[in-house]
């Protein structure tokens, strides 16, 4: 991400790029406990959820949404895996999640960060708990200073 700081130093608002690289590096760095479930997870960053999902997940508008995992099912798995296509996806969401980040003045990689665990953690069953262990793990990693 070319020397931009996360914090404030951006002189234009992130890009889908920008996202899609922090949530990279998040993904590379996520605890064992949680990366062990997750195989080859493709990340893909839009401006906002399409009208399907919008419809199906009954969002009032789509800023209600900063993410959603999606699953390919067993056979994107290990050996099961037949494609590159056959695998998970995270899906995030850059406007709502700029919003986020300007109303709170939060920290863009923590935030990504807290998204992407939710995510995950909402997907495989994780508590609430389990979830702000994982973040706090982060948090005591150098993960935030690689991006």
């Amino acid at each position: 991400m070319e020397n931009k700081s996360i914090i404030i130093g951006y002189t234009e608002p992130p890009s889908i790029e920008d996202i899609e690289e922090t949530a990279r590096v998040i993904i590379e760095d996520l605890p064992t406990g949680m990366k062990k479930y997750i195989g080859r997870l493709k990340i893909e960053v839009s401006e906002f959820p399409d009208s399907y999902t919008e419809q199906e997940l009954e969002l009032k508008t789509p800023f209600d949404i900063l993410g959603y995992y999606e699953s390919a099912g067993p056979a994107a798995i290990g050996h099961l895996s037949v494609c590159a296509e056959s695998r998970d996806r995270l899906h995030l969401f850059r406007r709502p999640i700029l919003d986020v980040w300007c109303e709170n003045y939060e920290d863009l990689t923590s935030l990504i960060n807290r998204v992407i665990l939710q995510e995950i953690g909402n997907h495989f069953g994780f508590t609430d708990d389990e979830v702000e262990m994982y973040e706090e793990e982060m948090l005591r990693t150098d993960v935030f200073e690689l991006i």
